[in-house]
């Protein structure tokens, strides 16, 4: 499997370049979920980062936190369901 250097923006892991696994495409997954297990009986946390263009030549591509923690909206497809 192929892996490209990413690099964090915001969040838990701001400014952390990581190796992220890359589709056939070549491109990262477009969200990157971090989950956090609770310590003393908190409950568990789970971050979210969306993958963006990178605005400096230093990698490809960035994941930016996502505060709200939403999934980007897919691709709407015909014959799929609206919700």
């Amino acid at each position: 499997m192929r892996h490209e250097e990413t690099e964090f923006v915001g969040g838990p892991l701001d400014g952390r370049v990581l190796e992220v696994i890359v589709g056939m495409t070549g491109q990262p997954p477009r969200s990157y979920t971090v989950p956090v297990p609770g310590d003393d009986g908190r409950p568990d946390v789970t971050y979210v980062y969306h993958r963006q263009p990178s605005p400096s030549r230093r990698t490809r591509w960035v994941f930016v936190y996502d505060p709200e923690g939403k999934r980007p909206p897919g691709p709407r497809w015909p014959w799929s369901k609206r919700s």
